[in-house]
């Protein structure tokens, strides 16, 4: 079944560290993982986005974080994306920050992974990324901490801004987002956080971690595809039936 870890941060100055990372997972069986390059502004090169994704046999795609401190950041910096041919997120407390990206149609994912942002999830955010065909990220790293009295908090907040955004019919993604190696989790297991201590049905919390971030880089796909005009829409050259 093809279920994603969709955001694995990675040092692209330390390719040796990729390469732990990327075999761990494959230990794990994680089969589709999203990298998140977090030393770099906007890409990486093609030389060495080729050789990461020669160096195994898992499905490799890349994201970009935005993490902008005002408004007039984010749109300084915006203007960087057009056809922007990876995944984009933006990630801000800022809820004015929060709005602007989710109205924004360059804006892949707008996500709310961190313990400090989760609580500033808004219907206003969950309603324009419906709008938007975007999507809105949860991580289960918050519930990880050792700390139980920070644990106990977290999992409160990450409760109640996913059953919001699940009820509220919202594109939702959730990924492990763990920074700590042997953190890592297959997501059939967080899955299984999902059900029983999240109260998603099964069903739901698979297309979380199985149809959502497929759909997810079919849009990316869609993007690149110079004939793509809207998802599903696609113009047709002369000659092409015959």
């Amino acid at each position: 079944m093809p279920y994603f870890e969709s955001r694995l941060k990675v040092n692209i100055k330390d390719f040796d560290e990729i390469e732990k990372k990327l075999e761990f997972c494959k230990k794990l069986g994680i089969r589709n993982l999203i990298l998140e390059p977090v030393n770099i502004f906007k890409q990486i090169s093609f030389e060495l986005r080729e050789k990461i994704i020669n160096q195994t046999k898992l499905n490799i795609y890349f994201r970009y974080n935005l993490t902008p401190n005002s408004v007039n950041d984010f749109k300084n910096a915006i203007k960087n994306y057009n056809n922007f041919p990876y995944i984009l997120s933006v990630e801000s407390k800022d809820k004015e920050i929060q709005i602007n990206a989710a109205r924004d149609s360059r804006v892949d994912i707008v996500s709310f992974s961190d313990e400090n942002i989760l609580k500033t999830l808004s219907q206003g955010v969950i309603s324009l990324t419906k709008q938007n065909n975007s999507f809105i990220e949860f991580s289960l790293a918050p519930i990880m901490v050792r700390n139980k009295a920070l644990q106990s908090k977290n999992f409160r907040y990450l409760y109640k801004f996913i059953q919001l955004a699940y009820k509220s019919k919202a594109n939702i993604i959730i990924s492990g987002n763990f920074d700590e190696l042997f953190d890592l989790r297959h997501p059939r297991s967080l899955l299984s956080i999902c059900h029983s201590l999240l109260d998603i049905p099964l069903n739901s919390a698979k297309k979380l971690f199985m149809d959502n971030p497929k759909l997810l880089i079919e849009k990316i796909q869609n993007r690149k595809n110079n004939n793509s005009i809207e998802s599903g829409i696609r113009l047709i050259k002369g000659g092409e039936f015959n």
